[in-house]
């Protein structure tokens, strides 16, 4: 395990910083309840190591054992909620995401770049359920997402060589770009038509749009998409009704921003809960 960027010597790093995110970000749907021998294997620590993590984790309120098996508690939940206290367009999104969702009658979802992965930040799901389950905090491959695709399309040509080279396009559909040079040119659409609309290539029959947020600078700072399905609308739909919306939502956004970023922020002093 090393530093995957070169923001500060390697006498900066803290491992056991590392170590403990990586036995947290072990527990999924498949390991909700992992015993110590389970985290051990899929984090690649020794035994011991991974014992004193979770004892630490446990004094600190963020994991409970029973049985010898161990379980996230909610208080995981506020490294969330830090989050979105500290990065103003969580909570300037929300409505709007809201008035997309009222408009449209889909998901409604905003997204960031972390690495070469998508990470939904906010959303708020429509009353029909697809398949494919997107919750707040879900990663997702850019190649096969349209908000992928947006951040993608506005960020260092850096970041789209790492995507390539890193993943490999894979093929999660029939329908998935696989080809570096097809994928560099829906980047290159995207960039042209200020939009991105991505169908059956992340699961058959879901289809999304997504358009930039950009802050008072122009940078893209985050993607808003809406998400239905085949069965609801087509493509052409999508491209025709609800492309317009999200590029309308995403300027109200990007203003909102500038103005509540203009201004001082004072956050609520208090009790500290987790990681200081």
């Amino acid at each position: 395990m090393s530093p995957t960027t070169g923001s500060g010597s390697e006498r900066d790093y803290v491992q056991s910083i590392e170590r403990g995110f990586a036995v947290l970000l072990a527990f999924d749907a498949d390991l909700p309840n992992p015993s110590l021998a389970e985290l051990a294997q899929r984090t690649g620590l020794s035994r011991p190591a991974v014992r004193r993590i979770l004892l630490t984790l446990q004094r600190l309120g963020y994991v409970a054992g029973s049985g010898g098996r161990w379980s996230l508690t909610p208080r995981v939940l506020t490294i969330g909620q830090h989050y979105a206290a500290t990065h103003g367009i969580v909570e300037i999104a929300q409505p709007h995401l809201l008035r997309v969702a009222e408009r449209t009658g889909d998901s409604a979802s905003l997204a960031q770049l972390d690495g070469i992965d998508v990470v939904y930040v906010a959303r708020v799901n429509a009353r029909r359920v697809l398949s494919l389950n997107v919750d707040i905090g879900t990663r997702l491959p850019v190649h096969a997402t349209s908000t992928g695709r947006v951040l993608v399309a506005f960020a260092a040509s850096a970041v789209v060589d790492r995507v390539i080279e890193e993943t490999g396009l894979p093929a999660l559909t029939a329908h998935t770009i696989t080809d570096s040079i097809v994928f560099r040119d829906a980047l290159h659409h995207v960039r042209r038509t200020g939009y991105a609309l991505v169908d059956s290539e992340l699961e058959d029959g879901f289809v999304s749009a997504a358009v930039p947020i950009r802050d008072s600078k122009g940078a893209v700072v985050a993607a808003l998409a809406s998400s239905t399905s085949r069965g609801r609308r087509t493509p052409e739909d999508v491209e025709r009704e609800v492309v317009p919306v999200l590029l309308e939502v995403a300027e109200d956004i990007g203003r909102d921003l500038e103005l509540v970023l203009s201004r001082p922020r004072v956050l609520t002093s208090g009790p500290r809960d987790g990681f200081f």
